[in-house]
């Protein structure tokens, strides 16, 4: 039997697992298991492997960014933005890659149209360094928008009229408006959107997020994360069987 998990904390509301077990059945993959396996401490991760021998992990919250010194090796595009979700064991080695990374730009790529040149990316937390690794590769300028006031960042008190007509990609990574708390939505201008404006939303639960909601009033074209969800998963999948 083959071994796969998911590692975070915690772990009660695990897309992965439903995902993998569910794509087991459906694709008569029976030689397969995936578990959760929660940690409270990334210092349990040695312990895990040393008794689970699993083949393949997905990482999660907390310990996409405290994983990485307990690996041997890191594919190019997680050591430039220091985050790892997912884990490939082989001959006793281990290797991190960014599957957000791929899941977020064969997501993203069908939306855009030719105007898609400027985007906003609000938040600046592990979620936003893939979304601004695709950017850059695909030649698309792009400013973070923060709380707090950064160098070369936005605060969200800054966007103003002409700034929100000028990027009219923009794209929510902070976890604002996820289930249960679906009354709430990143403080943005949302009056100056138009159909010009495409809204991507890394949340999927709710499918349609109080952010999103406000865009398609405005005529915006909207996309929850659920889509990249499952590519990333798929990429998982796909670097376990290479």
């Amino acid at each position: 039997m083959r071994h796969f998990g998911l590692i975070g904390y915690p772990l009660s509301h695990s897309f992965s697992k439903k995902y993998f077990s569910e794509k087991f059945q459906r694709e008569h993959i029976t030689d397969c298991v995936y578990e959760n396996y929660p940690l409270a401490s990334i210092r349990l991760f040695p312990q895990l492997i040393e008794k689970e021998h699993v083949e393949g992990l997905n990482v999660t919250i907390p310990h996409k960014e405290s994983v990485i010194p307990y690996l041997d090796y890191l594919d190019p595009a997680a050591e430039k933005i220091a985050a790892v979700n997912c884990i490939h064991f082989k001959d006793e080695k281990s290797t991190g890659f960014n599957t957000d990374i791929i899941g977020f730009r064969r997501s993203l790529k069908p939306a855009l149209q030719a105007h898609h040149r400027h985007a906003l990316i609000l938040g600046t937390g592990g979620a936003s360094k893939a979304v601004a690794f695709v950017l850059s590769d695909l030649n698309i300028s792009f400013q973070f928008v923060s709380r707090h006031k950064k160098e070369n960042h936005f605060t969200y008190a800054d966007l103003n009229e002409n700034i929100i007509r000028r990027h009219t990609l923009i794209i929510n990574t902070t976890p604002l408006g996820t289930s249960p708390d679906v009354n709430n939505c990143p403080d943005i201008p949302y009056r100056f959107l138009s159909e010009e404006h495409l809204l991507y939303d890394l949340i999927y639960n709710p499918p349609e997020t109080l952010f999103l909601q406000k865009g398609k009033e405005r005529g915006a074209v909207i996309k929850n994360g659920y889509e990249m969800l499952q590519l990333q998963a798929e990429a998982s999948w796909e670097i376990w069987n290479r």
